[in-house]
């Protein structure tokens, strides 16, 4: 895959953190999906879970700031986004995986309603409060219970989270 297409795959995924579609990519964005995942979920802001969730929010916004934040505006731009985060990442998924954890975690408590784990269908209504498309949540979330136990480990989501980030689709 040339550079340009891998830079428009990236592209695309800049869509996806950009939650009031304004442009770029901002602290709110990240406060926007947070308050997304405990509304879906049925979770106060004010309760331990709620505050996990925005702690780690703040913590992945500080993480993509600190990469991609090249001029300092408090926002990430599309072209920021694209240049910073992913020529910075692209030969180290994890990096961006290690910035995301502290948010995937505390999303991971919230939609692991029994303790036993994350159900593909908890995980597509994390994805649809995250304003994917439902059809695709769905797939996306069947694909990560590859073993189809039901149950969706915090791993498999950490390595698909940032595997979908910084790396373009295999062809198919």
């Amino acid at each position: 895959m040339d550079s340009a297409e891998y830079e428009r795959k990236i592209a695309s995924r800049f869509a996806a953190f950009d939650q009031d579609h304004n442009g770029s990519i901002d602290r709110e964005d990240f406060s926007r999906a947070a308050a997304a995942v405990l509304a879906e979920f049925s979770v106060t802001a004010r309760s331990d879970r709620g505050q996990a969730v925005y702690i780690g929010a703040e913590a992945f916004w500080q993480g993509m700031a600190g990469i991609a934040d090249v001029d300092g505006d408090q926002r990430v731009s599309r072209e920021e986004f694209v240049t910073g985060a992913a020529k910075r990442l692209r030969d180290n998924p994890e990096r961006f995986g290690e910035i995301a954890r502290p948010f995937l975690h505390a999303v991971y408590a919230v939609a692991d309603e029994d303790g036993q784990g994350v159900t593909p269908q908890a995980a597509a209504r994390v994805m649809r409060a995250l304003g994917i498309d439902g059809q695709i949540a769905d797939g996306a979330a069947a694909a990560l219970d590859a073993d189809s136990d039901g149950r969706i480990s915090e791993q498999e989501v950490h390595t698909a989270f940032a595997a979908y980030c910084v790396t373009p689709e295999q062809p198919r």
